[in-house]
């Protein structure tokens, strides 16, 4: 085959790649919709296939693209790879019909896949972890210049990425960091000049409004973010405003120094007369170490994906207050249901988030979850303790899911078609001390027997079903906005000095 045969071959390569691509998506689509009507189990398979299928048609368009940047090459030995990267980008961009910023991108993407994190690579080719994922990668890793160390973090998360699931940006790259930070914590992408630039910025718009944009420390923000939800709940279920506007509405009451809001339901009776709005908690996990300022490890925050860096630790820490972390190792059983503070402290810190695959909520939002059901003879241990958001709390007690917990803290799901999952806490990358094994479960027979012969559970009931909830919230908005329109406006204030009826002067 001639030169330029091969190259048209690895064209339509590309180009019959990216259409598998689209059309895996959409089967992926596809199945999800036929889902609820035909063979569970079936279509589960079909949608995961065509989830794997999408990602190998994306590697694939990357692996054409990289040998084409290679064909390139060969024909013109005196050409530079720079050339050869601009010449291939033309031609991807046109056999594409993308771009060419977003072509040059997929050129440094191949490129990436065959030289800087091959192993992740082959878990890409192999439908492992999808495009966003060996993307996200890529361009985390981007400050390493180090090849050991490089080759060290692409080995990790060749056997890490594939593990993690569905995530958004901002966790995704935290988790990436994470790895990072174990071999080389200045190679971690962050914008050093926003910590000493943090500022907050108040500028007006129309209709007498003004927008505020902050740049403050990870803790504070997430501080005010709670309490602006805090505020916004104070107000009982017949106030029209939504959930956003409640909590612009409550910056202005922050500000006054309230600890509710004013509810607009026009009811002399409000049922949220007198609520205040409860204290908020941010948890911040560091080494001693850190905290006194002898060492450069990074800290995490339960709620918060992301690092936060040594320094601001230290600074934090002379306002906050510290609460050692104790790691329970071999200790006994505790004797009722509701674990100690020391303990429920531990086994949020060690996992983070809800333990249940794909779930992000913060721990200090979840319940603890005994593995095996306390009126069972499961102890109150941190080997059978575990987080649950309420939503997968009630799925494993009533959906038919199963799991099993081992002593470091894995968790193994058994979904109700028989499918395995397997989720790690959360602290496994930056407190890996945390996950070291706790003492084995021994199950008490006499509980087992006094407490499970005549305990029984029942599915919580709604108040109200989604449909009435739903229709309840657009009537409320319906009938604010009618209001607003209907509603004649109050008429500007006359200004008049001793009778003047010019202008002031102002």
């Amino acid at each position: 085959m001639s030169e330029w045969g091969a190259s048209a071959a690895l064209l339509q390569r590309m180009c019959s790649a990216a259409r598998a691509e689209a059309c895996a998506a959409a089967e992926r689509l596809v199945a999800i919709g036929e889902l609820v009507s035909l063979a569970s189990a079936a279509l589960l398979q079909r949608m995961c296939s065509a989830a794997r299928a999408e990602a190998c048609a994306a590697a694939e368009r990357l692996v054409a693209i990289g040998e084409l940047v290679s064909l390139r090459l060969a024909e013109d030995a005196g050409a530079t790879d720079l050339c050869a990267t601009d010449a291939v980008t033309l031609e991807v961009a046109a056999a594409l019909g993308i771009s060419r910023d977003l072509a040059a991108s997929h050129v440094r993407y191949a490129h990436a896949l065959r030289f800087s994190l091959p192993r992740l690579g082959r878990a890409f080719i192999a439908g492992d972890v999808d495009e966003t994922t060996f993307r996200a990668c890529v361009f985390r890793t981007g400050l390493i210049v180090d090849d050991d160390t490089l080759a060290a973090v692409d080995a990790e998360l060749a056997v890490t990425a594939p593990r993690w699931g569905s995530c958004n940006r901002s966790q995704l790259a935290a988790r990436i960091d994470r790895v990072i930070a174990k071999v080389d914590l200045d190679a971690v992408r962050r914008r050093r000049d926003r910590v000493a630039g943090r500022d907050v910025v108040v500028g007006d718009v129309d209709n007498g409004l003004t927008e505020i944009h902050a740049t403050v420390s990870a803790p504070d923000g997430h501080a005010f973010n709670e309490r602006l939800t805090a505020l916004a709940n104070t107000v009982c279920e017949a106030d029209g405003r939504p959930m956003a506007a409640r909590r612009a509405d409550a910056i202005g009451a922050l500000t006054a120094g309230a600890d509710r809001l004013g509810c607009r339901c026009g009811r002399p009776d409000c049922p949220a007369g007198g609520k205040a709005a409860s204290t908020v908690v941010i948890h911040v996990i560091a080494e001693q170490s850190t905290v006194d300022g002898t060492d450069n490890a990074p800290a995490a925050m339960i709620g918060f994906e992301g690092l936060i860096p040594p320094e601001m630790v230290t600074e934090l820490a002379k306002a906050a207050r510290l609460r050692p972390l104790v790691h329970p190792v071999d200790c006994r059983p505790e004797g009722g249901y509701v674990p100690s503070r020391g303990l429920a402290d531990y086994v949020r810190c060690r996992d983070l988030t809800c333990r249940f695959p794909g779930c992000n909520a913060p721990a200090t939002r979840s319940d603890l979850d005994h593995t095996i059901p306390h009126g069972r003879g499961g102890p109150t241990q941190a080997s059978n303790l575990k987080c649950l958001c309420r939503f997968h709390h009630l799925v494993k007690t009533f959906w038919g899911w199963s799991d099993e917990q081992l002593v470091d803290g894995t968790v193994i799901w058994t979904s109700p078609a028989g499918d395995r999952y397997v989720t790690h806490p959360g602290s496994a990358v930056v407190f890996p001390r945390l996950r070291a094994p706790t003492a084995p479960i021994v199950l008490d027979a006499r509980d087992r027997v006094l407490n499970g012969s005549d305990r029984t559970a029942k599915m919580p009931r709604r108040r109200r079903t989604r449909a009435h909830q739903r229709a309840h919230h657009i009537a409320a908005e319906w009938r604010a906005n009618h209001r607003a329109r209907t509603t004649t406006p109050t008429p500007p204030v006359e200004h008049a000095l001793d009778g003047d009826p010019s202008p002031p002067p102002f």
